[in-house]
């Protein structure tokens, strides 16, 4: 399994929307997080989007599985990038 890093930016005009749909949202990642697939997730500070990190087996298949969460089906999310990353030093280096 390889980490990703998941940014989203939000799409502009969405915060009630992402208010109402947040439990859904945070329930999905949830599973994730329970699975041991979800290493840590939060928004950014200034409302702009979020910052996400995955295992998974590859990109692709993160990228289909990513289209399930409610912030996108609902059409909150106007990007993402998603990136391989291979922590080095922290908490996080024993996923590598």
């Amino acid at each position: 399994m390889s980490i990703f890093a998941v940014e989203y930016v939000y799409a502009e005009g969405s915060a009630a929307g992402r208010d109402e749909f947040r439990p859904s949202h945070r329930a999905w990642l949830g599973q994730y997080a329970e699975a041991g697939r979800l290493l840590a997730s939060g928004p950014y500070v200034d409302g702009s989007g979020a910052l996400l990190l995955f295992t998974a087996e590859s990109e692709e298949a993160l990228l289909e599985e990513l289209k399930q969460d409610p912030f996108n089906t609902h059409g909150f999310v106007a990007g993402k990038r998603v990136s391989e990353w291979s922590p080095v030093i922290g908490l996080l280096n024993q996923y590598t």
